[in-house]
């Protein structure tokens, strides 16, 4: 029996779903019963009847996964897989925060950890950020972790005052302008394509900007044949799957979340086999940082 056919067979026998975040990798993508980005991911896990969840991501999203289903095992596949920006924030300035701003709404991008979380008025993904925002009451923002993604969407809600938080994803933080510009030299024929987590002077470059999902809607809806992809690359299994006949073009080689490729099939295999690397979550924990995610699901319906 492969690899594969013996995770086909332990989800049947244990009544278990496999949740993968488009920048695992593709092998892991194939065995998946939902594949998506954070948003989509944390949406899933509230309306499926299985008893085990296996999240193929970083530790946030089985946090995540566990907080919003508290009576559901979740697994997963590598428990060392981390986002180093999950814990680029600090509570003490949060509090600090609140204190200076009376009229101030805590936004926490769902990249972060329990803990952070659970001192935020509302969750965010880069999929809702926009419209979450835009539909909160307060005039202050406190926008934690990322501050890449606070200052595109401060772009967009000129009425409201950010504050933002010295915090970003590695990967995409490292994409240059020069290196955008030196694509779009060799592909001019390409649109591109942004994730908000890149820095502001690649935004500007942008044909579209959106988060992983958006980007895939994008590139299969236009009538373009041709991209240049400012994300991490696992996201180009699911880009090809959806669009066989068009070009893709990453920036530059190995543009990878290493957090993410540690997953891998034998690690969702052997997760599902011996009910390891179970997620935990306190009781009070759980309870704190529910409410921000839920008001997340709620606002963005």
């Amino acid at each position: 029996m492969t690899v594969k056919e013996e995770i086909q067979s332990l989800k049947k026998e244990k009544n278990a779903l496999i949740l993968a975040h488009y920048y695992v990798p593709a092998e892991v993508q194939e065995v998946a019963d939902y594949i998506g980005d954070s948003f989509y991911l944390s949406k899933i896990a509230t309306q499926t009847q299985a008893d085990i969840l296996v999240l193929c991501g970083v530790s946030f999203m089985g946090e995540s996964a566990k907080i919003l289903n508290p009576e559901k095992k979740v697994l997963l596949p590598d428990a060392s897989s981390d986002c180093p920006m999950a814990h680029m924030a600090d509570v003490e300035r949060i509090q600090a925060m609140r204190q200076q701003y009376p009229d101030l709404a805590v936004v926490c991008y769902i990249n972060s950890t329990a803990e952070l979380k659970q001192h935020s008025d509302v969750c965010v993904t880069s999929a809702n950020a926009l419209k979450i925002v835009k539909a909160l009451p307060n005039k202050y923002i406190y926008f934690i972790p990322d501050e890449n993604l606070g200052q595109y969407v401060a772009s967009k809600v000129p009425e409201k005052t950010f504050i933002f938080n010295d915090g970003r994803c590695p990967i995409h933080a490292q994409l240059t302008k020069e290196a955008l510009e030196q694509a779009k030299t060799q592909h001019p024929e390409a649109k591109v394509l942004v994730h908000p987590e890149c820095v502001p002077a690649v935004l500007e470059l942008a044909d579209y900007i959106g988060s992983t999902s958006g980007i895939i809607q994008y590139a299969t809806e236009s009538p373009s044949n041709a991209f240049i992809i400012c994300t991490e690359d696992g996201v180009l299994y699911e880009l090809q799957q959806k669009n066989p006949d068009k070009h893709f073009y990453m920036v530059q080689e190995n543009f990878s979340c290493p957090g993410m490729k540690l997953v891998t099939l034998k690690k969702v295999r052997d997760a599902l086999k011996y009910e390891q690397n179970q997620v935990t979550v306190s009781k009070s924990l759980q309870t704190a940082s529910l409410s921000p995610l839920q008001r997340m699901l709620e606002l963005a319906k």
